[in-house]
């Protein structure tokens, strides 16, 4: 299971999803590399309500590029080991959108985060998030 081609193909495939999904803003490869059963924690409000699958990922990603249409997703370090890459991060842009239920207030924003990706098959079927929200909800004036 730690063979460097699988290694390799697993962080390829995280980066491939900050790189499409956040960066390039592609909501198609979402359905290309989050499994239809897949479950991705630490984004949602309710923690015992995950996101899951391509369906409920979806509204999160068109919520979050509406309020920064030039979000950047910078992968600062990864590590795979067996079926999981994990990936530390930072996120910039500039709130430009009113979809967080805040007015744009065109202020840029840095924060930091990490994620841990399990994949199988080629796709993403478990992610646990952390990502500094708190950060970024005080640098566009939400709290």
């Amino acid at each position: 299971m730690n063979d460097q081609n699988t290694l390799d193909a697993n962080k390829a495939l995280l980066q491939r999803w900050f790189d499409e999904v956040w960066n390039q803003r592609r909501s198609e490869t979402i359905d290309e590399l989050f499994d239809a059963g897949g479950v991705a924690h630490g984004l949602s409000d309710d923690p015992e309500n995950p996101i899951k699958g391509p369906a409920g990922f979806k509204p999160f990603h068109a919520t979050f590029c509406g309020a920064f249409p030039n979000i950047q997703v910078n992968v600062e370090d990864m590590i795979a080991e067996g079926d999981k890459v994990a990936a530390r991060c930072s996120v910039s842009g500039q709130h430009q959108g009113d979809h967080l239920g805040v007015a744009a207030s065109n202020a840029p924003i840095l924060f930091h985060g990490m994620a841990i990706v399990r994949n199988e098959k080629g796709k993403i079927v478990e992610a646990w998030n952390t990502f500094d929200f708190l950060t970024m909800n005080r640098q566009i004036g939400a709290i």
